[in-house]
């Protein structure tokens, strides 16, 4: 991903954060430092250790055959089954051996720049916290779950790894074009919300589908949604939604597919013709795409989340 950040450039270091990006302010709680770690992992009660067990279980209800393999395989090399909240120092030590990769907690969602910094570093920051049984469903706030569970077994995959080290990496550019939220709209729809094609069919990877269990039926199997095959600079004009599921899905044929299309693609050219805001809306279908699924979009159109709207 040679292109998106310049090779030459220091990592080992926290970048500082031009007054004039644009980003979301966040106050930094008095306990971290300027890199936002938290002093040690919490200490999670058996409740809250029940309340992980029974995510997990819910998920295995759902993933198989539905998860992209990569994924389950991480499970099990993690043995992210053995109870409880994983202490962040075991899973550090089995994905160090296997990517390089540690685990570090966060107190909440950290700012834009440190966030780069850890990942261009090889740290996944997971938050210090885990949800309650009141929002055991849904959680606007990443958790110890969705941030571990969701993310980390794709971690033990090499090309993914290092795509989300150059994905780190590329943060620096991004700053100094001031297009953190073109950058995020490309994390939002791999990370979070990515599929890929196997056998078989279409299967999550990203994040935010694995870690639900209404998002991973709805992303591979729903009538309602888009699925376009990953097009970078369609994707980084593209609008998203953070609190409902996805009137679209992208998706790759494979994680080398990913790191090429994002290593061949010239950064400072495309930034330098990115408008401030996005272009296309989350739902919509152009001419350039390669469509795999046109969504009805009846989700969407009856009202969504807010509506009691089935996701069909």
């Amino acid at each position: 991903m040679a292109t998106l950040a310049k090779p030459e450039e220091d990592f080992s270091a926290l970048p500082d954060l031009p007054a004039d990006v644009f980003t979301a302010p966040l106050k930094r709680p008095a306990h971290v430092g300027e890199d936002w770690l938290e002093p040690a992992q919490a200490q999670y009660s058996s409740e809250e250790d029940a309340i992980w067990n029974d995510l997990f279980a819910r998920q295995m209800d759902v993933l198989p055959g539905r998860a992209a393999s990569a994924f389950m395989a991480g499970l099990q090399k993690l043995n992210l089954n053995r109870g409880g909240v994983p202490e962040f120092g075991k899973l550090s030590e089995d994905l160090s051996a296997l990517t390089g990769w540690s685990v570090v907690p966060v107190p909440m969602l950290i700012p834009d720049h440190v966030f780069f910094w850890h990942l261009a570093n090889r740290r996944f920051p997971a938050g210090n916290f885990i949800r309650t049984r009141e929002t055991f469903d849904y959680i606007q706030e990443p958790d110890v779950f969705h941030d571990v569970f969701g993310h980390v077994p794709m971690l033990t995959d090499p090309v993914y790894a290092d795509y989300m080290q150059e994905y780190g990496r590329a943060g620096w550019k991004a700053m100094r074009y001031n297009r953190l939220k073109a950058l995020g709209a490309l994390y939002w729809y791999t990370v979070e919300f990515g599929l890929i094609e196997e056998a078989g069919g279409l299967k999550a990877y990203g994040a935010g589908i694995l870690s639900g269990p209404t998002e991973v039926v709805y992303a591979t199997e729903a009538e309602s949604p888009n699925r376009i095959m990953l097009n970078v600079d369609r994707v980084m004009r593209t609008d998203y939604v953070i609190d409902d599921l996805q009137p679209t899905y992208f998706v790759i044929e494979s994680f080398e597919d990913l790191f090429r299309q994002t290593v061949e693609r010239d950064f400072d050219r495309l930034y330098r013709s990115l408008p401030p805001g996005f272009t296309f809306a989350n739902s919509a279908v152009i001419d350039l795409d390669n469509v795999v699924h046109r969504g009805t979009q009846e989700y969407l159109l009856r009202g969504g989340r807010g509506s009691g709207a089935k996701p069909v």
